[in-house]
């Protein structure tokens, strides 16, 4: 039979039970939950930072950007065909001096040709250099003897470019008469009417450029033609050989011989054969780096005025 004393815990002394009253339990209760609380803050302010890259601070929320207004196309190059070489007057360093005669230009122009053109014979041709020179870009004086038929029937096409100063006009007498085989009246008939003429037609002067037919000049009709403002006899170093009737193959060579730096280059406006090359000349002056320029571009400057 079992019995209470058998039982080893019956020999503890009994604890006395000290009743707990319902408020006081309360405050306890309140006590160990307020610090159970304060423990677990104390744990996560106290973690140390994580290794990974901190989280990037909030950006602010923004408005969207406006997109910006689209810019006005611009207007459109005009395209230039395959003969095109140059806008305008080469660079030059200024207004050169002149002092009577010329045969080529000075030194300081660098690579600068002037291409010269003579007579006027043939309309067509005449015709067919004003469009090379609208084509290229080219710029270039024509001598013009006053009689030949080219300067009235090209006057249309002509004009606006002597009024922009990409073709210049000079003095080649009226009907291309050997001044030095002329007394002063024929010189000055030749010379003052061929100026005459460009006054009434063009409202320019020609001068002080006069090219002396056949190259034929001396003392006595430089000065002759110095008195009509004519002070510069222009004459040439190189020329196309065109003033009488050459096969393409000829011309051509004597356009690869002459056309280089500083020359003066002449040539006629009197057989088509040049017109059929004009592509050709534009590859010579390419492939030497040349630009053109009018006598007045480098002994004036560009944009100097003709008008009377």
């Amino acid at each position: 039979m079992w019995h209470a004393s058998s039982n080893p815990a019956s020999r503890l002394p009994r604890r006395k039970v000290i009743p707990v009253q319902r408020r006081d339990f309360l405050l306890m209760l309140a006590a160990a939950t307020a610090a159970a609380t304060g423990a677990c803050s104390l744990t996560d302010d106290a973690a140390p930072a994580s290794k990974s890259s901190p989280s990037a601070p909030a950006t602010p929320s923004q408005s969207p950007t406006p997109s910006p207004a689209p810019s006005p196309s611009p207007s459109p190059t005009p395209s230039h065909g395959p003969l095109w070489l140059q806008d305008g007057p080469p660079p030059l360093p200024g207004p050169q001096e002149l002092d009577g005669v010329i045969t080529e230009l000075p030194e300081a122009v660098g690579n600068t040709v002037a291409i010269t053109v003579d007579d006027g014979a043939d309309s067509s041709v005449v015709d067919a250099y004003l469009d090379f020179a609208k084509d290229s870009g080219v710029r270039l004086t024509f001598f013009v003897t006053s009689s030949y038929p080219g300067w009235t029937d090209c006057k249309d096409k002509m004009t606006p470019l002597v009024e922009s100063g990409q073709v210049q006009l000079g003095n080649h007498t009226v009907t291309h008469a050997g001044l030095t085989e002329l007394d002063e009246a024929g010189i000055i008939s030749e010379v003052g009417g061929c100026e005459t003429f460009l006054n009434s037609t063009y409202g320019v002067t020609g001068a002080p450029f006069v090219r002396p037919p056949y190259g034929y000049r001396g003392e006595r009709t430089d000065s002759v033609c110095a008195k009509l403002g004519y002070t510069t006899p222009t004459m040439w170093y190189g020329s196309f050989g065109d003033s009488g009737l050459l096969t393409e193959d000829v011309l051509l060579g004597e356009a690869q011989k002459w056309l280089l730096a500083q020359h003066i280059v002449i040539g006629h406006a009197n057989f088509p054969t040049v017109t059929h090359l004009y592509g050709q000349i534009i590859d010579i002056l390419r492939e030497r780096a040349l630009l053109t320029a009018t006598l007045d571009d480098v002994y004036f400057g560009p944009g100097h005025d003709r008008h009377v």
